[in-house]
């Protein structure tokens, strides 16, 4: 099974990130040029949150806020749930499944390397999946 350390090597390991006191607006603006669903908080180098659309339409839309006056402090979610790059894909998608997250920031001795989504995982479980097919194909082809 492959790792998150794989999956990195796949994907690269830029990750998009935010400050405690960025404007929710302007961290939803970042998420759309990216195309990405959630940002890294950080305070310099330190990991103290994540912030993803799911904590805009909950802690802001829903609750009468306005995203050009909220810092992304008051709606990040701050118990972030990080993986190591030596854990594999099946315990990602666990722990996913399980903390009811959709991205996992990817420490390696505390310091952030990278993040990882639900989509990623999928995608290496398929392409996993594609190689034993074509290894059992031409086993079976002899």
């Amino acid at each position: 099974m492959r790792n998150v350390d794989h999956i990195l090597r796949d994907k690269g390991t830029p990750y998009w990130s935010v400050t405690p006191d960025t404007m929710v607006y302007d961290a939803l603006k970042l998420m759309a040029d990216k195309d990405v669903g959630a940002l890294l908080v950080l305070d310099a180098t330190r990991l103290v949150g994540i912030i993803s659309e799911r904590d805009y339409a909950r802690k802001v839309i829903l609750r009468g806020k306005s995203s050009l006056g909220t810092p992304v402090r008051e709606i990040m979610t701050p118990n972030v749930v990080t993986v190591s790059p030596q854990q594999t894909v099946e315990e990602c998608m666990a722990l996913m499944t399980g903390k009811r997250v959709r991205h996992l920031p990817v420490l390696d001795h505390k310091k952030v390397i990278g993040v990882i989504s639900i989509g990623d995982c999928v995608k290496a479980v398929i392409d996993e999946q594609k190689h034993e097919i074509e290894d059992l194909r031409r086993y079976i082809a002899g």
